[in-house]
């Protein structure tokens, strides 16, 4: 293992440079070539890319977001796009390839694999969608940022005797929404893994205003419908004042927690350590403490489990 690529593809999510770092200096320890492939994918079927050094990664662990850029590529998920990668792979001479990302990026890295390029993949998504990890990169900060936000909300919701709808982000995973509402005690979570009944949203908001509470938080995965729609709807219903707020891209940004700066330096390490070992075509996932491996296929495979216990919790908390 002389030369090895890594790149970052799909949504940006902080700690990915705290990967990328970990990545270019566990290789250069290692006497290893460590090319930065701009742009995820694309870069790859466009042959963008740069040699990385130690200073090219001076200064970036504390920072979101990615410095090699992520974009997604309908090129590469083609015949001729994909033929055109694998020859950039052989002209930059890459034995190996770190990918950082989410399912997507996996199932990219997954394709290389089977055309015979080692590659390993760093989960990296603040959505926490992948079902084969206890945790994935970016999902506690992005969720620290939710909470600060929501701190913020519920100042000016006190203040006026308001019920406000908070829109998170997540896809069609409800885990930044659920986790969200239980650390930042929300009134309800409205999540797509669990059908909700708008009357009884209604009915907590009015039990807590009769029991002397002017205000309601309620936090909502943008999987599991419109913050608009549902504010109106409640406001209707109940006669309460009733905003919303949808939190968008601000949950991908800003400093990576010290967890996720933990996750993404021992992760970037491992991967290069598994590619020097002849290992290939696996992800990493980290449950408890540990951070461990496993066969790409078989962890996209795997369905998502949902926390029923903390969302029960959360209604408990909330009475």
């Amino acid at each position: 293992m002389k030369k090895i690529g890594v790149l970052t593809s799909g949504g940006d999510a902080p700690g990915m440079n705290a990967a990328i770092r970990a990545v270019v200096r566990y290789g250069i320890f290692n006497n290893i070539n460590v090319v930065g492939i701009k742009n995820g994918f694309r870069g790859l079927v466009e042959g963008d890319s740069m040699e990385m050094s130690l200073s090219s990664v001076a200064d970036i662990i504390h920072r979101g977001g990615t410095v090699l850029g992520s974009a997604r590529s309908k090129d590469f998920q083609e015949k001729e796009g994909f033929e055109r990668a694998l020859k950039n792979v052989k002209y930059l001479g890459l034995d190996g390839i770190v990918t950082i990302g989410g399912d997507g990026t996996f199932k990219g890295a997954m394709e290389l694999a089977k055309a015979g390029v080692p590659t390993i993949g760093i989960p990296g998504t603040i959505d926490n969608d992948l079902a084969y990890t206890q945790y994935t990169l970016g999902f506690f900060t992005a969720l620290t940022t939710v909470l600060e936000s929501v701190e913020k909300i519920r100042d000016t919701s006190s203040s006026h005797g308001r019920t406000n709808v908070i829109q998170v982000m997540g896809r069609n995973c409800g885990d930044i929404a659920l986790y969200a509402g239980l650390a930042g005690g929300a009134e309800m979570v409205i999540i797509p893994e669990v059908d909700y009944n708008i009357d009884e949203v209604c009915d907590k908001i009015m039990q807590g205003r009769a029991r002397g509470k002017k205000h309601s938080i309620i936090i909502l995965a943008e999987g599991a419908g419109d913050a608009k729609d549902i504010s109106e709807l409640i406001e209707k219903k109940t006669g309460v004042g009733t905003r919303y707020s949808v939190l968008g891209y601000t949950q991908r940004g800003g400093t990576p927690s010290a967890f996720d700066r933990l996750m993404g330096s021992q992760m970037g390490a491992m991967a290069v350590e598994l590619l020097t070992s002849s290992v290939s075509n696996r992800v990493l996932g980290i449950k408890g403490n540990e951070i461990f491996h496993m066969d790409i296929e078989e962890a996209l495979s795997m369905e998502k489990k949902f926390d029923e216990k903390s969302y029960e919790l959360t209604k408990i908390l909330s009475i």
